[in-house]
């Protein structure tokens, strides 16, 4: 049986809405049907299908919604999804994107899971299942970047709709803390929000935290954290990886951190557009090097995991040689044990911390 996996980021509705492509159809059909498209950097070199992650036996992910507001006077360059002029707009476009996630779990392709008891018997379905060819893929539903909660009570219309993980900022400037390439310490907007988070028990995902932004959280919110897709500064010196020092102060909040897939993450002096897989070497050795440099760090293989961020607006032109799909996943536990991993390290990594995170942040969720 092929190694169950829990890949913690995948933006699966921004893919089937924006990208316009349907999940539900072979990765083939997909990369045939838009082929001759030039207005993604990706068209015709995606990795992800529903289909494809049966394949590789991911049978959980967290899936976002995602949706940026620029003011009038800002101006930012994100590389990934559309940026709205309004927060209205923004709130619109995630739910569309929560409205066909409802629509693939009347498929039957895929099934929330929003609690403990939820979560237990999914893993179980998945672990007891002969044949995972037409089992629904469990997610857990996550918002990247807040600007689309126009107010707070939006945010507890999330709730209630399943939302169980909220990173406040995305790239640029934000409503609620500045992300990626930009710098600013948490606004008073961006305070309550961590609060009534708390108070929800909605997860931190510091992921895309500019540095200010992120201690600012660090010292305020006192619920569950973790960082669904980062990588380390260390190997790759840029704002968007952790510092030792994150990395450091995360693993003594008993945070997760997910690796992500992204090659310009993985490998200094990535040129978008530029550089290329073949060229570079980059291979999911390199993912491997980040998963490692993070259990050095915490003396053990509880605080690190996937978050692949295949579909991240990027394809086989800016991911690990070695991915065709995001079934090749199934590719690391050999390159794991290779460099001396157990196989209950492996588990961990795999899925086993992501499954122990949530069984502790939703115990009094049950």
């Amino acid at each position: 049986m092929a190694q169950f996996i829990f890949d913690a980021h995948l933006d699966l509705s921004m893919n089937a809405l924006e990208w316009n492509r349907d999940l539900t159809q072979s990765l083939a059909s997909i990369r045939e049907k838009e082929k001759h498209l030039k207005d993604k950097p990706d068209r015709g070199r995606g990795t992800i299908s529903l289909a494809e992650m049966r394949k590789g036996n991911i049978g959980l992910c967290v899936a976002t919604q995602i949706g940026r507001y620029a003011a009038p006077d800002v101006t930012y360059d994100a590389p990934v999804g559309a940026t709205w002029n309004s927060q209205e707009q923004a709130r619109a476009q995630t739910q569309g994107q929560l409205a066909w996630y409802r629509l693939m779990e009347d498929k039957g392709e895929m099934k929330q899971i929003k609690n403990l008891k939820q979560l237990k018997e999914h893993v179980a379905l998945w672990e007891e299942a002969e044949h995972t060819e037409d089992l629904p893929i469990g997610y857990i539903l996550s918002l990247e970047g807040a600007d689309s909660i126009v107010n707070l009570d939006y945010l507890e219309q999330s709730y209630e709709d399943g939302l169980r993980a909220l990173g406040p900022a995305h790239y640029g400037p934000g409503v609620y803390a500045h992300g990626t390439d930009a710098s600013a310490h948490l606004n008073e907007q961006g305070k309550a929000l961590l609060k009534r988070m708390e108070e929800l028990n909605i997860i931190l995902d510091t992921t895309h935290l500019c540095d200010k932004s992120f201690w600012d959280a660090m010292d305020l919110f006192n619920g569950p954290i973790w960082a669904s897709h980062n990588d380390c500064r260390a190997l790759v010196p840029h704002n968007r990886q952790y510092s030792d020092e994150q990395i450091k102060t995360l693993i003594e909040r008993e945070a997760v951190i997910g690796v992500a897939f992204d090659a310009w993450m993985l490998i200094p002096d990535w040129e978008r557009g530029i550089t290329t897989p073949e060229q570079s070497g980059v291979s999911l050795e390199h993912v491997v090097d980040h998963i490692d440099h993070i259990c050095q760090l915490a003396g053990n293989t509880l605080h690190t995991a996937i978050g692949s961020d295949l579909d991240g607006g990027f394809g086989t032109e800016q991911c690990p040689r070695d991915i065709n799909t995001i079934a090749d996943l199934q590719k690391l536990p050999d390159l794991l044990k290779k460099r001396g991993y157990s196989a209950q390290d492996i588990d961990n990594i795999m899925y086993q911390n992501w499954i122990s995170f949530l069984e502790q942040a939703w115990a009094n969720n049950p």
